[in-house]
């Protein structure tokens, strides 16, 4: 992860011609950050969580990588779930929180920044996150205003209210297994 000690404002960050360039950049309590580049594991994952996600024809859209911008920060979520009738015209960023995030944690990265970005982003309206770790085989769960619940095993991962998705964790890390 880089970081630009650089102290800038929101709208000047986003008026920057890098910050699409990969891996992307984000901007978190006036500071900006770029991303990790993801690991195969974490590929495998955001892949087929989007596809997961989309099947179930509901009323929102997965993207991987979409940047999302709140009132004072810029983010970008491994997997963005936002209401199709939220989607801006002209390929624009988001505006405000995506109704549910998806991070998935990699070996270099701190648990702790992402469940900040994440509460971050729970505090401007989203309704649901997942923090993902594949090495210790848990999702994490965050709603507002609740306790964080750790996920193992058979247990079913939630979903949004409309979006009809039956996953447990096993299932999810199970994708995982390379072929042989």
């Amino acid at each position: 992860m880089v970081t630009s000690s650089q102290t800038i404002t929101l709208k000047d960050f986003l008026q920057r011609s890098n910050i699409e360039a990969s891996p992307a950049w984000e901007f978190i309590h006036g500071e900006s950050i770029q991303k990790n580049m993801p690991t195969i594991d974490h590929s495998i994952l955001q892949k087929r969580l989007v596809a997961a996600i989309d099947a179930t024809n509901s009323g929102y859209e997965a993207f991987p990588e979409l940047r999302c911008v709140l009132q004072h920060n810029s983010v970008v979520p491994d997997i963005a779930i936002v209401r199709c009738d939220r989607l801006p015209p002209n390929n624009q960023p988001i505006e405000g929180a995506p109704d549910w995030l998806i991070e998935i944690l990699s070996p270099d990265q701190s648990t702790t920044k992402l469940i900040e970005k994440i509460q971050i982003c729970l505090n401007e309206g989203t309704q649901l996150g997942w923090l993902m770790d594949s090495t210790e085989q848990v999702v994490i769960v965050l709603r507002p205003s609740q306790s964080l619940v750790f996920l193992r095993q058979e247990d079913m991962l939630p979903s949004l209210e409309n979006i009809p998705l039956a996953l447990t964790v096993d299932r999810v890390f199970g994708w995982l297994q390379r072929k042989g």
